[in-house]
């Protein structure tokens, strides 16, 4: 069950940077990932997604360990000296492997 294994990627950050983030994302070798709205409370305060150059967005991407530590490297980079965002991996198990 080893060669089903794969990386789970997720990202918190500013709504505001989704369609520059699905660009990056794409160009970094992902074949796709997920996205929906995300409410919270952090270092920052309340995330209440009100308006959206508030709210927040939680990005998921199942991909290779290389590709999920190009992309974490790339957006560490890139973006966290001015946008709100975390990111953390974890291991899962994918039941069609050649989707990834």
């Amino acid at each position: 069950m080893t060669e089903n294994i794969r990386t789970l990627l997720t990202i918190i950050t500013e709504a505001s940077l989704e369609s520059t983030l699905t660009r990056e994302l794409e160009r970094l070798g992902a074949h796709g990932y997920t996205i929906t709205d995300a409410r919270g409370k952090g270092r920052r305060g309340v995330r209440d997604a009100e308006f959206d150059a508030e709210s927040n967005i939680r990005v998921e991407v199942i991909c290779s360990e290389q590709t999920a530590a190009t992309i974490t490297r790339t957006l560490r980079e890139r973006y966290y000296g001015n946008y709100a965002m975390i990111m953390f991996t974890q291991q899962v198990t994918v039941m069609r492997p050649e989707k990834f």
